[in-house]
């Protein structure tokens, strides 16, 4: 029995010692490489340590320097200089699974994980210390560097590196989400089986900052819950229409309040500087959005589309399940002052406004203005209807080489104008009155000229029409069909103006010099497509002191 206790003691004692051995050796170099191998060789996943520490004063901890982890053949994972291993009970079951991992000094590289597998390890915590995350594919497409923080519990999936349901909060000096970079980035949130809460973010983004919380459902719909932009400064490359377009592309955004305060942002051909911005309670989808109470104040100091430079806009509306109130909307534009107020409504896609004023404005017309004029609406704007519309010393320029005009001073009224029906532009209903100071018609020169009109759903009535022109005065009479063929009728009169004074409108030179009287009755076609030449059938009579001459046009061609 001696014998049996001194074998079993020796025995004891020799596996002690070698428990030992093997726990120097695994500190040492050799052991650490050895592990290394060892597990490289028995599984489809590389690892390299240098060194594995642990001390008694944490027991249950390992740490593991220079740490590299990934795919056979393939760029690591993960990269880090220190890795520390809290085990747990978990460990007899599943080895991946840690009470804790500490990650230091390093990088997460998720771009680098086959999309069918998921990591082969999990913890009760894992926390990061001065990381480098990169997670394109990830339900939280990001980029980030010096990342501090943590996960509770950490236990990511195929194609997420959150897992289905964790508590999360990290720092980063640098971050980019979703393609918007910040600095000195704070989110805490959860993610819950496909569903995000951001409940706190904050970051120096642009050179301003950024603060707020929301939320993301299982299916992509996103919620702001509130969000704040100060003193944003944003250049891109990309147009306005591409900038705008992340928030067409989820299924729909829910905003609760976006505040922006003093924001300048800039594009190719595009940019808005000082804006000051609130919108509330609005839920855009696609191209489309809902309220039942929401509302949008917004001012700047320009915005800038294309040719179009808007100076000092404020625009304050509401929305409603019925369309938009807009209460206010004004803008200095090319010198002059535009201002409106009115309603959109949803049932008919129809802009009314009660009152329009354009004032002192100096514009060019763009060199396509008669295509856009042509041109089909969007489908949200089936209409547009002016009650009242005043405007007051403006100055309208057309520099088409083929017919330029000008008209100077230009005053206007009119009341119940319907400007746009069926998606088209046009005067389809009210009365109009135009005078101006001067003007010229394809170099010929008017003085006062006026003009007065009233369009129902039949034609379009010119009641007054008339001119300076030379030493005498130009009059005439007109109407237009409102059907597509859009007839024109015309009878003008002169009364001791230039013979040829309609040389440069399109009537052929006349052998006559000096003033005259004249009669022309002209009709024609306005019809898209058509040139106005070609359907002109009419008679001039030209009369002077010496002499009269009576033509006939027909399809353009006099006779």
């Amino acid at each position: 029995m001696k014998f049996v206790g001194k074998f079993l003691l020796t025995l004891l004692l020799l596996v002690l010692l070698l428990l030992v051995i093997a726990y120097v050796s695994l500190q040492t170099r050799w052991g650490a490489g050895w592990a290394s191998r060892w597990i490289s060789d028995n599984t489809d996943w590389h690892l390299s340590v240098s060194k594995i520490e642990h001390n008694f004063s944490s027991p249950g901890h390992l740490t593991l320097d220079d740490f590299t982890f990934g795919h056979d053949g393939e760029p690591a994972v993960l990269v880090a200089k220190s890795v520390d291993l809290g085990f747990a009970l978990a460990q007899f079951s599943q080895p991946g699974h840690f009470d804790t991992l500490l990650l230091k000094d390093g990088t997460l590289d998720l771009a680098n994980l086959n999309r069918n597998e998921a990591l082969p390890l999990a913890a009760n915590r894992l926390q990061l210390s001065n990381m480098v995350i990169r997670s394109p594919d990830n339900v939280l497409p990001l980029s980030a560097s010096a990342v501090n923080g943590g996960v509770l519990p950490w236990q990511p999936k195929k194609g997420d590196l959150l897992g289905d349901s964790a508590n999360f909060q990290m720092s980063a000096g640098d971050l980019t989400l979703y393609g918007v970079a910040g600095k000195n980035v704070l989110i805490q949130g959860r993610m819950d089986h496909g569903q995000l809460q951001l409940n706190n973010i904050g970051a120096d983004l642009a050179r301003g900052s950024l603060t707020g919380n929301a939320g993301r459902d299982a299916v992509g719909n996103w919620r702001i819950n509130n969000l704040r932009l100060n003193d944003i400064r944003l250049q891109t490359s990309e147009s306005l229409q591409d900038f705008l377009r992340p928030l067409t592309q989820v299924p729909s955004v829910q905003i609760d309040r976006l505040d922006i305060t003093d924001a300048r942002l800039q594009g190719p051909e595009w940019a808005i500087t000082d804006l000051d911005l609130s919108l509330k309670n609005i839920r855009l989808h696609g191209n489309d959005w809902e309220s039942d109470d929401g509302s949008l104040e917004m001012n700047a100091s320009n915005f800038i589309n294309g040719s179009l430079e808007f100076i000092d806009p404020i625009a304050n509306m509401h929305f409603t399940a019925q369309g938009i109130d807009l209460d206010q909307f004004s803008t200095r534009f090319v010198n002059g002052l535009i201002r409106t107020n009115g309603s959109w409504t949803r049932n008919d896609k129809t802009l009314v406004l009660d009152e329009l004023v354009i004032a002192g404005l100096e514009y060019t017309l763009p060199q396509n203005w008669r295509a856009r004029w042509q041109q089909t609406l969007p489908g949200w704007l089936q209409g547009v209807e002016v009650k009242k519309l005043s405007a007051n010393r403006n100055l309208l320029i057309d520099v088409n080489p083929d017919f330029p005009f000008q008209l100077t001073a230009l005053d206007g009224t009119g009341s119940e104008l319907t400007l746009a029906r069926h998606q088209q532009w046009g005067i389809w209903r009210g009365t109009l009155s135009l005078n101006a100071a001067q003007a010229t018609f394809n170099r010929t020169d008017l003085r006062h000229p006026s003009l007065a009109l009233t369009a129902d759903d039949q034609r379009i009535k010119v009641t007054e029409m008339s001119a300076f022109v030379g030493e005498g005065m130009l009059e005439g009479l007109a109407v237009v069909d409102q059907n597509a063929a859009r007839a024109l009728m015309l009878n003008l009169n002169g009364r001791a103006v230039p013979a040829n004074v309609l040389q440069n409108w399109g009537w052929p030179a006349l052998p006559l010099t000096g003033n005259s009287n004249l009669t022309l009755k002209l009709n024609s076609s306005l019809a898209a497509g058509n040139t106005l030449k070609a359907s002109s059938n009419g008679e001039l009579r030209v009369t002077t002191d010496n002499n009269e001459i009576q033509q006939s046009m027909t399809a353009g061609e006099v006779k």
